[in-house]
C-alpha cells in the first residue's frame, strides 16, 4: 500500500514538472536541463524511501521559485522608458486680469402677468416660439368685460339724448334771451342744464375706455419682439392677478450678469474690454461692461456687474454659466498677491471618475500620479487650488501609456 502511494506521488510530480519551459536563450537552456536532470533522478528513486523523494521535491521547488523571481526581475529592469515632456507651473503672479463667476441672459426679458381674474380659455404660445410685438399670447374669459361694455353703451346712448336735449333747449333759450323774449334766470337754467348733459356724456364715454382697458388684460399680448421661455398656466386654469403667466426673452441682445468681489471692483470700470469664457461651449467672446453697481447692500457683498456681449453668435444662449475676465494692469501690487494663481494646461490632467490629477516626475525618473483639486477655468488652463506647487514640474506630453511608477525620459 505504501509503495503504491509513493508511485502515484511520483508520477504527479513528473506530469507537473515535465511541461515547464523557461522560453530560449543560453540561461534558460541550461535551466530546462537542470530540470529534465532532476525528473530523471525522482524515476530512478522509485524505490527508494519517502524521505528521499520529499528532499528532492523541496529542491526543485526551491529552484523554480528563485529562477522564476530572478527572470520577473530582469524584465521589469529592462523595460523601456516612455519618452515624455514636462513643463513647470505657470504662476499667474502678474495680476493681468481679475477673473469672476457670471451668467448669460437676456437684455430684454419679462414675466407677462393680468390685472384681472379669469379662466384662460387659450394658450396661444408655445415654449421655444418666436413671437413679435403685440402678438396674442394668452387669452382669458371676458364675460364679463362684455357685460360691462354693453351696460357702458347703453349709458352713452342714454347721456347721448339728454345732452343733445339740452343743447337744443340752450339754444332757443339763448335766442329767446337775445329777442328780450326770456328772463336771465330761465337762461341760466338751461345753460346749466347744457352743461351737466355735456359732462354726463364725457363721463359716459370715460368709463368705456375704462372698460376698453380690461379688455387688454383678457388677451395678453407680446410686450417686444423675442422667444417664449416658459408658460405657466394652461387651458383651464384660474388667472389671478400678478400672477406670471408666459415668460419671454428678446433673444437679439444678450450680456453677462457677474458678481465681484470687494477687493476687485474698484479695478472694474464702466467701458471697460473683458473676455467672456462659455464654459459649457469652451468658446471666448468679446464683451464690454455697461453697468457697475456702486452698492452691495442687497447683493450679499458682492457688486453687480453688467456686460453686453459682442457677436455672440446662435451656440450661446441665456442661462449659461461663464467666467469674465477684467483685463487689470494697474493693479497694486499686494492685491496680486493675494490673488495669485496657479494653472496648468487643459489637456495635461488625468480624469478618473470624479476624481482629477496630473502626472508628476518623481525619485529616479518615474511617473508619479497627483491628484488634485482644481478651480476655475481660463481659456484652455485650469486654476489650481491644492495638489501642486509653483517649483514643481510635470508631464505635459508622453509617447506611450502613462501609469503610476512608470520609468520616463525627459525630452
Amino acid at each position: 500500500m505504501v509503495a503504491e502511494n509513493k508511485d502515484n506521488l511520483i508520477k504527479q510530480t513528473i506530469h507537473v514538472l515535465a511541461p515547464l519551459s523557461f522560453g530560449e536563450g543560453p540561461g534558460v537552456r541550461k535551466k530546462n536541463k537542470t530540470m529534465k536532470s532532476k525528473i530523471n533522478e525522482i524515476q530512478l528513486l522509485k524505490n527508494s524511501n519517502m524521505s528521499k523523494i520529499t528532499l528532492i521535491l523541496l529542491s526543485i521547488s526551491t529552484f523554480l521559485f528563485l529562477s522564476c523571481g530572478k527572470e520577473t526581475k530582469e524584465t521589469t529592469t529592462n523595460e523601456p522608458a516612455i519618452a515624455v515632456k514636462v513643463s513647470g507651473i505657470s504662476a499667474d503672479t502678474n495680476g493681468e486680469f481679475v477673473t469672476a463667476s457670471g451668467k448669460i441672459e437676456a437684455e430684454n426679458s419679462a414675466n407677462v402677468s393680468t390685472r384681472m381674474m379669469g379662466y384662460v380659455t387659450k394658450v396661444h404660445a408655445k415654449v421655444g416660439q418666436k413671437v413679435s410685438a403685440g402678438q396674442l399670447l394668452v387669452s382669458i374669459n371676458n364675460t364679463d368685460l362684455q357685460a360691462k361694455k354693453a351696460q357702458v353703451d347703453a349709458s352713452i346712448l342714454q347721456a347721448t339724448a339728454g345732452y343733445n336735449n339740452a343743447k337744443k333747449d340752450y339754444e332757443r333759450f339763448t335766442a329767446l334771451f337775445n329777442q328780450q323774449s326770456a328772463s336771465q334766470k330761465e337762461l341760466d337754467d338751461m345753460t346749466s342744464r347744457y352743461e351737466m348733459a355735456k359732462a354726463g356724456l364725457e363721463g359716459a364715454k370715460q368709463m368705456r375706455n375704462e372698460v376698453m382697458a380690461q379688455f387688454s388684460y383678457s388677451n395678453i399680448t407680446a410686450p417686444f419682439s423675442g422667444e417664449v421661455t416658459n408658460t405657466f398656466v394652461k387651458e383651464g386654469d384660474m388667472a389671478n392677478p400678478g400672477m406670471p403667466l408666459v415668460s419671454i426673452e428678446g433673444a437679439s441682445h444678450l450680456q453677462v450678469t457677474a458678481m465681484v468681489s470687494e477687493s476687485d471692483i474698484t479695478s472694474i470700470k464702466n467701458g471697460m474690454n473683458v473676455k467672456v469664457l462659455v464654459k459649457s461651449t469652451n468658446q471666448e467672446i468679446s464683451g464690454k461692461v455697461s453697468e457697475v453697481s456702486g452698492s452691495a447692500k442687497n447683493t450679499g457683498g458682492q457688486f453687480l456687474v453688467k456686460i453686453n456681449l459682442i457677436n455672440a453668435g446662435s451656440k450661446v444662449l441665456s442661462g449659461m454659466f461663464v467666467n469674465v475676465q477684467f483685463p487689470v494692469a494697474n493693479k497694486p501690487q499686494a492685491a496680486t498677491v493675494a490673488s495669485d494663481k496657479v494653472l496648468v494646461p487643459e489637456n495635461a490632467l488625468v480624469r478618473q471618475g470624479q476624481l482629477t490629477g496630473i502626472y508628476t516626475i518623481g525619485n529616479g525618473n518615474t511617473a508619479i500620479l497627483r491628484w488634485l483639486r482644481i478651480g476655475k477655468s481660463f481659456g484652455n488652463q485650469v486654476e489650481v487650488l491644492s495638489g501642486l506647487s509653483a517649483n514643481e514640474q510635470y508631464i505635459v506630453s508622453a509617447e506611450g501609456k502613462l501609469y503610476n511608477g512608470a520609468k520616463v525620459s525627459i525630452n
